[in-house]
């Protein structure tokens, strides 16, 4: 397929989640277009001066003359970022207008919009940025459960796009399996998140909630392979590894705290069972990307007066919890995923996931098909 930018720049905040998301529809991209894909890292702008330089006057930098952006990037300490993109421009002999660059959450949109249009270039957030919003962007990529604007340069995702490439399974399956060795042909593939706003995995959660689990595939025979989150508290993988420990069938337990390696895909192309937590909207995404129908499992919910106002403005506008239900609720509909549920533990009938789900290729042949316009 012709069409589409020269070169792909992806702006990274440093969180996994996001890049992903990013290089999902770069990688989506680059193979329907062979369009070349580069990484740079932002700048970390954190207390007043992130709200102030990149949320206030992050409002106003589609409308900056050059100067002004200079000044907005010598401020923020992206002078060096700014000159990285001009040497990777010159690199690929790539002319201003062929260039898209991808950022995803709050954190880089605003280094996405100033170095746009201070190049001249194209840009495209994922999520909604704060304060910022979608409207400043030549392409917004943007989940259905925020509930984003009816407007031309907004595409509606259901979930999250990632970097899951079906046709790559096999491979990182392979490669996952020569690093943790499979016994079994039943393989359970537990995908663990951890602490935010809304949710919490304690180790009493995982006490209660992962050990059916361990018992469960060792009386199946079903080998069993466990990663976290960045986001999973101590004392939950605490309750892990003791509960990991002389369990021969547990062919991997991965912290994301202690080991880089993103195991995810590798565990999709591996596994024929795959359980999720409710924090986790990427993991889910991921796994239904793969072709699975996932077991959703419930976690702690946090108590206090944001909660209860979540429930309350449900209603008319929906945030946390509630946002994720009403995703969860989409995916369920479509038969991609399922909760939790001790027949589960008994049987894999009804767990037969959907195929060509894609939201990182849609979003990136909806780029394609828009670009010239």
């Amino acid at each position: 397929m012709k069409g589409g930018p020269g070169l792909v720049v992806i702006l990274s905040d440093g969180i996994r989640g996001h890049l992903f998301q990013s290089r999902g529809i770069a990688g989506w991209l680059a193979q329907e277009t062979g369009t070349i894909v580069e990484e740079l890292e932002v700048p970390k702008v954190s207390g007043f001066r992130k709200l102030c330089l990149l949320k206030l006057k992050g409002r106003h930098l589609p409308s900056m003359d050059k100067k002004s952006l200079e000044d907005w990037l010598a401020k923020t300490g992206a002078t060096q970022l700014m000159e990285q993109c001009q040497t990777l421009l010159t690199r690929h002999s790539a002319e201003p207008h062929e260039v898209l660059f991808i950022s995803a959450g709050s954190g880089t949109a605003a280094f996405n919009l100033a170095l746009s249009s201070y190049l001249a270039a194209k840009s495209c957030a994922l999520m909604t940025p704060s304060f910022i919003g979608s409207n400043p962007f030549d392409f917004a990529i943007v989940p259905l459960h925020d509930r984003p604007k009816d407007i031309q340069n907004v595409l509606p995702t259901l979930g999250a796009p990632n970097s899951i490439f079906p046709e790559k399974l096999k491979q990182a399956a392979e490669e996952l399996a020569t690093l943790y060795p499979q016994e079994s042909q039943d393989r359970w593939a537990l995908l663990i998140g951890g602490d935010d706003g809304n949710y919490r995995i304690s180790g009493r959660w995982v006490e209660e909630n992962v050990k059916p689990i361990v018992s469960a595939s060792a009386a199946k025979g079903a080998d069993l392979y466990i990663t976290t989150s960045r986001r999973t508290a101590q004392d939950a993988e605490d309750a892990l590894v003791h509960m990991a420990a002389n369990q021969p069938h547990v062919k991997m337990l991965l912290l994301a705290s202690q080991n880089p390696l993103n195991p995810v895909p590798g565990m999709m192309g591996l596994c024929n069972r795959v359980f999720c937590t409710e924090d986790s909207v990427s993991m889910v995404s991921e796994a239904i990307t793969a072709g699975h129908r996932v077991i959703l499992m419930g976690v702690e919910h946090r108590k206090g007066i944001k909660g209860i106002l979540q429930q309350v403005a449900s209603p008319f506008y929906l945030w946390g919890i509630p946002r994720f239900n009403t995703l969860f609720d989409a995916f369920k509909k479509k038969g991609c995923l399922v909760e939790y549920s001790p027949q589960f533990l008994e049987s894999g009938e009804g767990l037969k996931g959907i195929k060509d789900f894609n939201e990182a290729r849609r979003a990136a042949l909806w780029i394609i098909e828009r670009w010239k316009e």
